[in-house]
C-alpha cells in the first residue's frame, strides 16, 4: 500500500484516510461544516462558499497532520486496513480500537 502521507509529511486524504478519521472530523471540524453546510443551503451559487469550504479543508488536513502525528502506527495500520477491505468498518473492528485507544475523540 502507498503511504499516508506526501513527501512533505503532510497526510494525503484518501476515501481510506477519511473514512477512518470520519469519527474524529465529525467532531473537531464540526463547527466549520456547519458553517459551510448553512451557507450552501442559503445560496446555490458555488462561489458563496468558496471560503467556507476552504476551512473545512483546512480544518480536517490539519486534523489528518495531528492524528498522524500523534499515533502513527494505529492510524497506518486502521487506514491500510480500511484500503485492503474497501472502506468496510466491520472488517477493520479491532483496528478502529487500537486507532480509537492511541487518539481518542475530543
Amino acid at each position: 500500500m502507498a503511504s499516508a502521507i506526501d513527501a512533505t509529511g503532510n497526510p494525503i486524504p484518501t476515501s481510506a484516510v477519511l473514512t477512518a478519521s470520519s469519527k474524529h472530523i465529525s467532531t473537531r471540524c464540526l463547527q466549520e461544516n456547519v458553517s459551510f453546510l448553512k451557507c450552501k443551503k442559503k445560496d446555490a451559487n458555488p462561489e458563496k462558499c468558496l471560503d467556507k469550504g476552504q476551512e473545512v479543508t483546512r480544518c480536517v488536513l490539519g486534523l489528518l497532520k495531528d492524528l498522524h502525528q500523534k499515533c502513527t502506527k494505529e492510524m497506518d495500520a486502521y487506514v491500510g486496513c480500511m484500503y485492503y477491505h474497501t472502506n468496510e468498518f466491520d472488517l477493520c473492528r479491532k483496528e478502529q480500537q487500537a486507532f480509537e485507544k492511541a487518539c481518542p475523540l475530543e
